[in-house]
């Protein structure tokens, strides 16, 4: 090896290092956040039954724990994009290219689960309104309980779910086909791969008001799940095969509500 060498083939290793401690930090800070009881004091939140308790603090509160809790459980599954974005970086660098900060790219990634939390926190809102779910975040309706799962199901074998996994499941054609330089082009990137992430999983986290938007149990397996899809060897079959099951159970809920 010589002196060149010597000094530039451990700084791959250790910007590997410092990207997947950085990162890890966040995913744990998230994690520690959620399972505090997400800033939200429980005992306020169970009396949030009229238009008038829901003011834009506790609105405020309720998306930054729904944006924490994203990060929390869809972070994880985004690591290999990130860490092949990083690469691909390292090798511009080398090249003596412009390069772009990988924050840049993570940035557009969070950004996507960040609407995507605004979403979340007006339909928790509405469902509230309604009576759909309890003062714990979780449904309080069979009926409205078995479309949710039922839902679910069915968008676990549509075209366009298996697509959105496909993405994911494969970092490199990604990158290839999506490319774009710059800051710009680096926080476009992490928009699309958000995009993609999100519409792989969105129905998947909208059970989070089936099992309980508080219910860490719940989430954690949900969280477990989707790494489960976008990484293992069967996860695309494994994902059919949960429609399945999602399938059936929402059926056998919505039986229960119309026998009730």
């Amino acid at each position: 090896m010589n002196d060149r060498e010597g000094r530039t083939e451990p700084l791959p290793r250790l910007n590997r290092l410092i990207l997947v401690a950085g990162l890890g930090v966040v995913g744990v800070a998230s994690w520690v956040y959620v399972l505090s009881g997400a800033g939200l004091d429980m005992s306020a939140a169970a009396h949030m039954a009229k238009p008038a308790d829901w003011s834009a603090g506790y609105l405020s509160v309720l998306f930054v724990m729904w944006w924490v809790m994203m990060v929390a459980m869809m972070l994880p599954s985004a690591m290999p994009m990130i860490m092949l974005f990083a690469t691909i970086n390292r090798k511009a660098a080398e090249r003596a290219a412009p390069t772009v900060s990988t924050l840049v790219f993570v940035g557009g990634y969070l950004a996507v689960w960040g609407g995507f939390s605004i979403a979340a926190v007006i339909a928790q809102w509405q469902l509230a309104m309604a009576r759909l779910l309890s003062p714990m975040m979780e449904s309080s309706s069979l009926f409205f309980g078995g479309l949710l799962l039922l839902a679910a199901g069915i968008y676990q074998l549509t075209p366009l779910k298996d697509a959105c996994l496909r993405h994911c499941r494969s970092p490199m054609a990604f990158i290839m086909s999506r490319w774009r330089p710059g800051p710009l082009g680096a926080f476009r990137m992490g928009l699309d791969h958000g995009a993609i992430c999100l519409g792989c999983c969105w129905v998947l986290m909208s059970l989070l008001f089936y099992g309980g938007v508080m219910n860490f149990a719940w989430i954690a397996g949900l969280t477990v799940y989707v790494l489960v899809e976008k990484f293992a060897p069967f996860g695309d079959k494994i994902g059919r095969y949960a429609g399945g099951v999602l399938i059936i159970w929402g059926v056998w809920i919505l039986w229960l509500a119309s026998s009730r």
